[in-house]
């Protein structure tokens, strides 16, 4: 007899972006789903960057599968979870003579990409943002926006948990277990208490994002996933009210996000060996005050509230150096042909594309399971965030 999406069991690892993304689309095609993290929702990557709701402008001449991907979600997102985003815009400004040279390819990207961009004077962008450097040469506008990420995930998890989903926090995953002609499920471990649960499982979901090369070499399965990491600061004012950013290729200091009563400066990048142990180069974070000074001179007359990092779950060859040179675009490993069947790891993107990453993988779920259920993560709005605390009161037991 045939199963039914009910009847199969999926564990999720990971509750950034994209573990609560395919939470979300699983339960919504019906399967079983229990999600472990071993923090806090949004503890990991997710919880640490620069909080850009992406219109995919700075990818849109190195990296144009990632600049469509993200515009294409920019506009979902904007549809699932209006009142959770800040729909401010944001200015691709040019400083000096090499960013205005830039900018006919830029534009250009963006009309292959399908990114709306209006080219402003400079008059009119400096009264859109007076603390604008009065030298800029250029400017565009262009569809950014801000997110929190802590409830961006949120808006996920509550609508997964309302569908049925089980969110499992403060359990790290220390084995992934394997029966006699497929997956079995995980172990996990409460960082609180050091118990271990065995959770079986049909299908078992890697969604640890710079981890996931750990996690899936507990199967002893590889994911060419290039943990790179960057420094952000952040400035105890608010000092745009668009994102800033710098109209060139991506590289250090060349954003600045406002987010709630602060300014986030980004970001540097390099490869780590291990995305828990990340040391901070003092001198990247006077980079970062010195480049985005640049863009607005008026951050020289702060001092920093906060420092920290954060590790980019990057596809590709350590070989590439800092990482610039890697895609900012997504994949799904199927490890079936490792010798673990059921065993699925989706890793890269952005935050702004976990729900198409999301539907990636769960149509590869589908079709290894045989269930025959369609994405309609694209058009259904998601619950509040504030109903997953709800959901946690009313349901006895649920951590």
């Amino acid at each position: 007899m045939s199963r039914g999406a009910a009847d199969i069991h999926v564990v999720v690892i990971g509750a950034g972006s994209t573990g609560a993304a395919t939470a979300h689309d699983l339960a919504l095609r019906g399967f079983r789903v229990t999600v472990v993290e071993r923090g806090e929702a949004a503890s990991g990557t997710t919880g640490r960057n620069h909080c850009l709701l992406h219109s995919g402008a700075r990818y849109a001449v190195n990296d144009p599968v990632a600049a469509r991907e993200c515009v294409e979600e920019n506009r979902v997102l904007r549809r699932i979870m209006a009142d959770g985003l800040e729909l401010n815009d944001g200015l691709m400004i040019a400083v000096d003579e090499r960013d205005a040279a830039f900018m006919p390819g830029f534009m250009q990207g963006c009309a292959v990409a399908g990114i709306p961009a209006q080219e402003l004077t400079v008059q009119q962008a400096r009264e859109l943002e007076h603390n604008l450097n009065p030298a800029i040469r250029a400017a565009v506008r262009v569809p950014d926006g801000v997110f929190e990420p802590f409830r961006f995930c949120l808006y996920f998890l509550a609508t997964a948990r309302a569908n049925g989903a089980t969110i499992k926090t403060y359990r790290q995953v220390v084995q992934i277990e394997r029966g006699p002609q497929s997956i079995a499920g995980v172990a996990v471990r409460d960082v609180r208490n050091g118990t271990v649960e065995h959770i079986a499982a049909d299908i078992v979901i890697n969604a640890a994002g710079p981890w996931s090369g750990k996690v899936a070499a507990l199967a002893g399965c590889d994911v060419p996933v290039i943990p790179t990491a960057g420094v952000m600061v952040s400035i105890p004012q608010r000092l745009n009210r668009m994102v800033i950013n710098r109209m060139n290729l991506p590289g250090d200091g060349d954003i600045v996000v406002p987010q709630r009563l602060t300014s986030l400066l980004g970001t540097s990048a390099w490869q780590v060996n291990d995305a828990d142990a990340i040391d901070i180069p003092a001198d990247h974070v006077q980079r970062m005050v010195e480049l985005t000074s640049q863009m607005l001179p008026i951050i020289k007359s702060f001092k920093p509230r906060g420092i920290w990092a954060a590790a980019r779950p990057l596809i590709g060859s350590a070989k590439l150096g800092d990482g610039r040179g890697l895609s900012r675009t997504f994949e799904c490993f199927d490890h079936a042909g490792e010798g673990w069947p059921g065993f699925i790891t989706i890793t890269g993107g952005k935050t702004v594309t976990a729900r198409v990453m999301a539907e990636k993988v769960v149509d590869l779920v589908c079709a290894k399971t045989g269930v025959s259920a369609g994405c309609r993560t694209r058009e259904t709005p998601l619950r509040n965030y504030r109903e997953f605390y709800a959901q946690r009161l009313t349901r006895p037991g649920a951590v």
